[in-house]
């Protein structure tokens, strides 16, 4: 039960380019951040250089791209450099910015993953904290028929299936399995827009940076020749056959469906917008930027009603740990053995099991007449849990015992009753120094917290 951890850059670094709806030069800056960072957001050209954290509910339009807002400060086309940083398994990172949007450099992810591969990226102290996808999770939209849904999976892994009101350009399909495939497969995606969206977009005082270099251009539906003059004249290249349907764009493209490709980097770069990664498989329907952000708001009212996550608990699958291993470590004996297995373990946490019957000798007075675990009991099996962890990484263990120093920060949820699987998650908070340690640990009952505490035991070795 190695835990991952989490990262940042391994140093800063620079882009630069013309935004795509205010045709302004921008520079954008990525910079290392400290644990638990996550990912912020800074307007370095305003007064006070305000900060926005780049969480979906700070989301304020999603009509031609995700913009951050907070207040009257927003930071626009921001997705590419999200999906990068959270493709590539970035936790935290403080993005400055000089201006209202990012750079839309060649309408991909691709430079963004350059520049990280450039500088590397760190690991740091603090465990990665993944939420893990238990069950199904969907959200709909009755009007334009977009749907996500999350099933579980044990990575992250993204399916987007997009049906476009064009007979040129129907329907689509693209599938990253494996993460690690993202830089290769998803990242060089290049954006799109249809010739029948540019007009209105144009007249609307938008896309002022957009040409051929940073976006594919699909013309689908035969106009006016005189009209799609206009709009090459506009976008500076050479005029155009309006009888000849097709892609404009100065470089090849690089899949059949590419454009879907693209949707699917949007999808990772709004789903970075949740807080924590993801370990679950997205199937997406028809997806866009505001159905994404719908998804990314749930998934975090989700994580919050589910904290503290449960461990994975397969009954089928070989302890680690059995009972009589247990009694070669640990002192307790009837009545007192509250660990019956431990399932999982690495270098600072563990996960052990005990099966709560009614033949439990403190039932008879806790209570006659409504048997309920005793919370100091609670808090003992969490330890021996803890006693556990500690005692095995040394060479004799059967010589030495654990010792409650203090017990701290106790909070009861729900009690514990005959017929309940509790499962405990304990982890250490620091290295072992001395002979002290010091651990917290959860009790679960299925996928709920039922009593947590933090202690401090001292090792001793037996007389």
């Amino acid at each position: 039960m190695d835990t991952a951890k989490q990262t940042t850059l391994g140093g800063s670094f620079s882009l630069y380019g013309k935004g795509l709806h205010t045709g302004l030069s921008l520079t954008v800056t990525f910079n290392p951040a400290p644990e638990n960072t996550g990912y912020k957001m800074q307007r370095i050209d305003l007064e006070g250089e305000p900060i926005i954290e780049a969480i979906a509910e700070n989301v304020g339009d999603t009509q031609r791209g995700t913009v951050l807002q907070c207040g009257e400060v927003r930071v626009s086309t921001i997705e590419h450099g999200m999906s990068a940083l959270y493709a590539l398994g970035i936790d935290n990172c403080l993005i400055q910015v000089n201006g209202p949007e990012f750079p839309i450099l060649d309408g991909s992810a691709n430079p963004y993953v350059e520049k990280i591969n450039e500088v590397g990226i760190v690991e740091q102290n603090a465990p990665k904290d993944y939420y893990i996808i238990r069950k199904k999770i969907e959200v709909r939209d009755e009007e334009t028929g977009s749907c996500i849904t999350i099933l579980p999976d044990e990575q992250f892994s993204v399916t987007a299936m997009c049906s476009f009101q064009s007979k040129f350009i129907s329907s689509q399909f693209a599938t990253l399995d494996n993460i690690a495939n993202y830089s290769s497969e998803i990242a060089p995606a290049r954006t799109f827009v249809f010739v029948r969206d540019i007009m209105p977009l144009l007249e609307a005082n938008l896309i002022k940076g957009g040409d051929l270099d940073n976006a594919i251009v699909i013309y689908e539906k035969k106009v006016e020749q005189a009209q799609l003059d206009k709009l090459a004249d506009l976008l500076k290249v050479t005029h155009m056959d309006a009888t000849k349907i097709g892609y404009i764009q100065h470089k090849p493209l690089m899949w059949d469906n590419e454009c879907t490709r693209h949707k699917l980097l949007d999808i990772i770069g709004d789903m970075a917008l949740i807080g924590k990664p993801i370990k679950g498989r997205i199937i997406a329907t028809r997806p866009g930027h505001t159905i994404n952000n719908k998804f990314a708001r749930l998934m975090r009212k989700e994580i919050r009603k589910h904290e503290i996550q449960a461990p994975i608990y397969d009954p089928n699958d070989e302890p680690l740990m059995d009972n009589i291993r247990i009694r070669q470590l640990l002192p307790h004996r009837y009545p007192m053995q509250l660990i019956d297995k431990v399932v999982a373990m690495g270098a600072t946490s563990i996960v052990g099991v005990k099966n709560v019957t009614a033949n439990e000798p403190f039932f008879q007075g806790h209570f006659p007449e409504e048997p309920v675990m005793p919370g100091v009991l609670q808090i003992e099996a969490m330890a021996q849990c803890g006693g556990l962890l500690v005692l095995s990484q040394l060479e004799e263990p059967e010589k030495w015992s654990t010792y409650f120093l203090k017990i701290d920060d106790v909070k009861f949820r729900h009690k514990v009753v005959p017929g309940d699987t509790l499962l405990f998650r304990v982890e250490l908070l620091g290295p072992v120094r001395h002979g002290i340690s010091s651990m917290k640990g959860y009790m679960f009952v299925g996928d709920h917290v039922v009593s947590e505490a933090t202690f401090t035991a001292q090792i001793i070795k037996n007389k």
